[in-house]
């Protein structure tokens, strides 16, 4: 399955951002799907996933109570709704496609990477 990310940009501290994730190529409804980051000079870490089904959703410490990731399987789309962002969420953004497997947070638990999108923070 390909993927792309979009949506990323510059806003400032507690402003709101909206990240997209187009699927194609495959059966998107039978890839659970997440969002990492990767910051400067960082290792890539997990920000939030969803099931096949979106009936369960996982995320971040980091981001809880901030973040929702939502998808759309008639649309082929994951989304990140990213609230109140702060300095620290600046990164780049990769939407990632996991075959049925147990776990969330690694990026062993996923097949297929988007190319990035990058969000910027101003304090």
């Amino acid at each position: 399955v390909q993927l792309q990310a979009s949506g990323g940009g510059l806003v400032q501290a507690e402003d709101s951002l909206r990240l997209s994730c187009a699927a194609s190529g495959r059966t998107f409804s039978a890839y659970k799907m997440g969002w990492f980051r990767q910051a400067p000079g960082k290792e890539r870490e997990f920000v939030a996933g969803i099931s096949r089904n979106t009936a369960i959703t996982y995320y971040a410490d980091s981001v809880k109570g901030r973040f929702t990731i939502s998808r759309d399987n008639a649309k082929n789309t994951v989304y990140l709704q990213m609230n109140s962002l702060k300095s620290e969420d600046t990164a780049v953004y990769f939407c990632a496609a996991g075959e049925a497997r147990a776990g969330w947070s690694s990026e062993r638990n996923y097949d297929y990477w988007g190319q990035g999108t990058q969000v910027t923070v101003s304090s």
